[in-house]
């Protein structure tokens, strides 16, 4: 296994997969809380913190699949933001035997149409390449970002996202990302195990929209954070910690 990878605690294994622009850093705060009771597992995805970068194009659906082997763990309950997010519904689709509960925070997912309002500002975003402090200043300029960069966990953010595109730029040979057919929005009825949709009010309609997309799993539970935007993972870690342990021990 060349992905890297931390493992802090002891008891029923939790699995942590991070949004892309930063690391497994991002759960920092979260750990801690939820190592108290579980045996969590962060590790940094290709081409991101430690792990190397892609030569070939990303599976991330495969690149967990692997990580799960290499530990021996037969069953997990797979935490996933952002585009985490979007991985570990892929995954729980494709492998369900593997996933005891399932937890997304703040979720991307795979065949979802953006608004042409979020196409417009990533074009704008990837305008800027290859100037990095450009390209960090237009993405962490979001309106889904406002929260954090407006707070104490701006300085941070802003480190984990320059290292991210740093990276991009210098040692990334491929940026093609595969996902398993069909697409996750096609067939989110499929997935049996109970599941926990949470997003902050402070994000894109977008967010909203795939929110109504993931009612048609049959156990799932929402929460929603006021006052959160994107990164909730660092300025609301304890109450997201909560809530997850709430989850998996059936409080909620």
């Amino acid at each position: 296994m060349d992905l890297f990878y931390e493992i802090q605690g002891e008891g029923l294994p939790l699995v942590m997969l991070h949004s892309p622009g930063v690391d497994s850093r991002e759960w920092k705060y979260v750990v801690p809380r939820l190592a108290q009771t579980y045996k969590v597992i962060t590790f940094d995805g290709r081409g991101t913190g430690h792990s190397p970068a892609p030569q070939t194009p990303i599976n991330l659906v495969e690149d967990l699949r692997m990580l799960l082997e290499h530990l021996e763990l037969e069953r997990v309950t797979l935490i996933g933001h952002s585009m985490g997010g979007q991985a570990v519904t892929d995954f729980t689709l494709t492998y369900p035997s593997m996933v005891d509960r399932l937890v997304v925070v703040a979720p991307w997912l795979t065949g979802f149409v953006p608004s042409p309002e979020y196409t417009g500002w990533m074009e704008s975003v990837n305008s800027a390449a290859p100037d990095i402090s450009r390209l960090v200043e237009l993405s962490l300029a979001g309106p889904n970002y406002r929260i954090t960069m407006a707070g104490s966990y701006r300085d941070f953010l802003h480190e984990m996202t320059t290292q991210y595109m740093t990276r991009v730029f210098s040692e990334w040979k491929s940026f093609e990302v595969i996902w398993p057919e069909p697409p996750a929005i096609e067939r989110l009825e499929e997935i049996a195990v109970r599941t926990m949709f949470i997003h902050g009010t402070v994000e894109w309609p977008d967010m909203f929209k795939i929110a109504e997309q993931f009612k048609r799993i049959p156990a799932i539970r929402f929460v929603e954070m006021d006052g959160a935007d994107h990164m909730f993972t660092l300025t609301h870690a304890n109450e997201l910690a909560r809530h997850i342990h709430d989850f998996i021990e059936g409080e909620i």
